[in-house]
């Protein structure tokens, strides 16, 4: 009976300590290590091979059988070319990880040896280059490997990941795409979404986390300044639209600097004008290309008010006929819910170490990230160091900027930043699935 009893604590020991122990030798650093080369070569496959937002076929058929391979229930062509990825292990509450797929139209100027040599049709029918130059590259590799962590350790975690490739981040209309085409109703609705993006100004192996607003309302407004054409010589014969546009120009400079409250950000920048075709002829309109950036909506609509409150001045003092003004709603102000970026902060700092996770800024940018967070799921997006730190101190040495995102000649160290980005996703999942006891 003695060595019965002995045999049965034996066992029961084992029992305990044995999950213990896989838990341990399977951290997601030490499988991250084991596994790095080959995560690399598959960036690489994808860095050469880009597509342009919703032509993401490839892409997207290659991130499906990856994840397919890993055990997931996979969905194709959700919202275009969006790929859903379920894996369901047991009780718990439901993640989703989302990446980009698309690339940019920009012609790869790096060098690298697996440097993208794709060239294409954009959907203007001009022939461009293509390139990863915002990092998606990175973040497809990420979410893959994450997926193959995962599936290998499902002792560490329990509940449901949804792992979604999402098309047109680029074009700020991937995301409306999917949920449109049933994303939250045809799959499970997440508890939390999570994203990380590559951050060229940020020493690899290093992240950023900020609660709240982290990217911006972007809007587009065309108006269209209308006069009566004629003789550059006989000006008092006509209305010119060209005058019109330069005093809007200027009247806009004062929405941000008189009309909105100082503490809260606004941009309102006029990219582009295209007006008249010689140099003695006045036209009959002027056409301005206006980029609006908030984080509010009060601000958001006090600003879109503003312009077409003021081109109407401008046509009313000319005596013009009214302009045309449309607004283009693009992606929605990002905003990182508190309690989810505090709790994976920590998260980070536990894994990395607290001098590699820095506070994060906000920007005016724009990601459409933001629309999974307007549908009522907790989100948080960090930002992911890309540039071992020696080339970013070389650059400010040399008095020159690091390449920036959508450059030519921007690529990531990949090691390190493929490194940092599966150990803080695997850890993030650990964290928020947590495996029952």
């Amino acid at each position: 009976m003695y060595h019965l009893w002995i045999r049965l604590l034996r066992w029961a020991w084992i029992g305990i300590l044995l999950p213990l122990t896989c838990a341990i030798a399977v951290e997601p650093a030490e499988w991250a290590d084991q596994h790095l080369d080959e995560i690399v070569l598959l960036y690489q496959h994808f860095h050469r091979t880009p597509e342009l937002s919703f032509h993401e076929k490839q892409t997207a058929e290659r991130v499906a059988d990856e994840l397919e391979s890993c055990g997931a229930q996979v969905t194709r062509n959700v919202g275009g070319f969006g790929v859903v990825a379920v894996l369901k292990n047991g009780d718990g509450p439901t993640l989703m990880l989302r990446t980009d797929l698309d690339g940019l139209p920009v012609t790869e100027q790096t060098n690298l040896v697996y440097a993208s040599q794709v060239r294409t049709v954009d959907d203007n029918g001009a022939e461009v280059g293509v390139m990863h130059a915002c990092g998606h590259d990175i973040h497809i590799t990420n979410l893959i490997a994450s997926a193959k962590f995962l599936s290998q350790h499902k002792n560490l975690w329990s509940g449901t990941l949804v792992m979604i490739g999402q098309p047109a981040e680029e074009k700020g209309a991937g995301a409306t795409a999917m949920l449109n085409d049933g994303l939250f109703k045809r799959f499970p609705k997440p508890d939390f979404a999570l994203a990380l993006h590559v951050d060229s100004n940020l020493g690899a192996g290093k992240v950023s986390c900020l609660s709240g607003y982290s990217m911006a309302n972007v809007d587009s407004v065309d108006v269209t300044m209308n006069g009566a054409g004629g003789h550059g010589a006989q000006p008092h014969t006509t209305i010119d639209p060209i005058v019109q546009a330069a005093h809007l120009v200027m009247d806009l400079q004062t929405l941000v600097s008189r009309e909105i409250k100082p503490t809260d950000p606004g941009v309102v920048t006029v990219g582009a004008i295209h007006g008249g075709t010689k140099h003695n002829v006045i036209g009959d309109s002027c056409h301005l290309q206006i980029t609006v950036r908030s984080y509010s909506d009060e601000v958001r609509n006090k600003l879109l008010a503003g312009i077409q409150r003021k081109a109407k001045a401008v046509a009313a003092s000319a005596n013009a006929p009214e302009p045309e003004i449309k607004i283009s709603e693009g992606t929605p102000s990002l905003w990182n819910d508190a309690e989810l970026t505090n709790r994976l902060t920590r998260v980070f700092q536990n894994v990395l170490g607290v001098s590699l996770v820095e506070q994060g800024e906000p920007s005016m940018g724009g990601e459409d990230f933001s629309q999974y967070g307007k549908r009522g799921v907790p989100i948080l997006m960090y930002r992911l160091g890309a540039v071992e730190q020696k080339r970013l101190d070389r650059f400010r040495e040399l008095g020159q900027p690091a390449p920036s995102l959508h450059s030519p000649l921007f690529y990531p160290d990949a090691k390190p930043t493929l490194r940092t980005a599966v150990i803080t996703t695997c850890s993030s999942v650990l964290e928020l699935l947590p495996a029952k006891l």
